[in-house]
């Protein structure tokens, strides 16, 4: 027997983003098979339809066996990261644009930096150096699981000197490639000393995602993700519980699964899970989000919240505060829930055991994944990029230049690369401007 709820109202929540959730926020807990439905948009709107769902929640659905196989292949890559955005709680514990007015968390990137540059009394920079421990932590959050306290930037002083903070870093290490090695390290030590907080901060949370990622403006190809990249057939293991996942979708909500269906078709299928609909997926680890709303996930599907483990912790209910329910959600469950529309957030997480933590995880579809090349294209412009950055007679080459540069996918130096790696044919398709030749009047005749 499902249990189905309407609502007949939607509150505003809105001054809660950011904040966490706790008992305050529902009068309703859901520890049972339930259908959920938004409120109607009109007096007209009275059909309990999938346009209508907020969620649909299945007790034990998955099998112990595929639960099992989820947690070991996932688990491990919920790293710590300080890129969750509003989720991450009112501690301000945020980098980036997103972290303006919060904590700004030296990270292990910036720290490895300025420990090289101050050894042996301030060393010339050595570009493979430096874009060794770029590389080794490019898109990639602070991996010490072990470590619960973090150092933060003192942005006071940065910007006696950076008004521009966000990115400043960056911008201090390519400056001094012109520099002696004393004056590099005696640079570096002030800025250790000074320009860091001596007092240490909690750190932010444990967070990663497994799967396929699309592109951004510093990584400029489609490509796994790092978990998944060095962990594939670990990552594998996983596939029987996402397929189940799938399945359990399309039973549940067949017009959703079908909009997700029709768009996942359009990608290079490896760039998705095989047999689901999901290219990524997040994976949390004893994370307590604060109320936030998920963005990047393909608007016309729907996404889910899972937990595989123990089920050693009590707490984590996931709280809908704009209709006041919270849904116990526990190992071996599944919620399919409408989380880029619908704010949410988790009550405190209590683990019950020193060693216990609870996995989450979040499968989806990367909506710009579908602007997506095929599987051959993504890889050759990566490689493009890789060929860029390491040729030192490049015209745009320069110490620690990452091989990107405005403009680049639309020069005859691209075009030239890719007929090379891949044949006219592939140009054509991906850049018809590219062999475009301009009429003239004399053409004509």
């Amino acid at each position: 027997m499902v249990k189905v709820i309407v609502a007949d109202s939607k509150l505003d929540c809105e001054h809660l983003l950011g904040q966490y959730l706790d008992e305050s926020h529902f009068d309703i807990v859901v520890n049972e098979d339930t259908d959920c439905y938004k409120e109607s948009d009109s007096l007209l709107d009275t059909e309990l339809t999938e346009n209508r769902i907020a969620f649909k929640f299945r007790k034990n659905f998955f099998s112990p066996e595929e639960q099992e196989q989820a947690y070991i292949g996932l688990r491990e890559a919920a790293t710590e990261s300080q890129n969750r955005g509003l989720a991450a709680g009112p501690r301000g514990e945020l980098l980036g644009v997103e972290g303006r007015g919060g904590r700004d968390w030296v990270t292990d990137y910036e720290l490895e930096v300025l420990d090289f540059l101050m050894t042996d009394k301030g060393r010339l920079i050595d570009e493979l150096s430096i874009e060794s421990i770029r590389a080794k932590h490019a898109g990639a959050p602070r991996s010490n699981a072990d470590e619960t306290r973090g150092a933060v930037w003192l942005r006071s002083q940065v910007c006696k000197v950076y008004p521009e903070y966000f990115g400043w870093f960056d911008v201090w290490v390519d400056s001094l490639e012109t520099k002696s090695k004393e004056d590099i390290a005696k640079e570096a030590r002030n800025i250790a000393e000074n320009w860091i907080s001596t007092t240490n901060y909690a750190k932010s949370v444990f967070s990663g995602v497994a799967g396929w990622y699309d592109r951004y403006p510093r990584i400029p190809f489609g490509r796994a993700t790092t978990y998944t990249r060095d962990n594939f057939d670990k990552f594998k293991l996983s596939f029987p519980f996402l397929q189940s996942l799938n399945r359990g979708f399309k039973e549940l909500l067949p017009r959703r699964w079908s909009n997700q269906k029709s768009a996942v078709d359009t990608i290079d299928s490896r760039f998705v899970v095989p047999e689901t609909v999901f290219t990524t997926i997040t994976v949390n680890k004893s994370f307590r989000t604060a109320a936030h709303r998920d963005a990047g996930d393909f608007a016309d599907g729907l996404s889910n919240l899972l937990v595989v483990g123990s089920g050693d912790y009590t707490g984590g209910y996931l709280i809908f505060p704009e209709y006041r329910i919270a849904v116990n959600v526990r190992p071996g469950d599944l919620l399919l829930v409408s989380n880029h529309e619908i704010i949410h957030g988790n009550t405190e997480i209590k683990l019950t055991r020193p060693d216990a933590e609870r996995i989450s995880l979040v499968c989806y579809l990367r909506e710009n994944m579908l602007e997506l090349g095929s599987y051959e294209y993504e890889t050759t412009r990566e490689q493009y990029v890789i060929d860029r950055r390491t040729n030192k007679e490049h015209h745009h080459y320069r110490p620690l230049w990452n091989g990107v540069s405005p403009g680049m996918w639309d020069e005859q130096e691209w075009y030239d690369y890719l007929e090379t790696k891949l044949g006219r044919d592939t140009v054509a398709k991906y850049h018809p401007k590219a062999y475009q030749t301009t009429s003239t009047l004399g053409d004509l005749f």
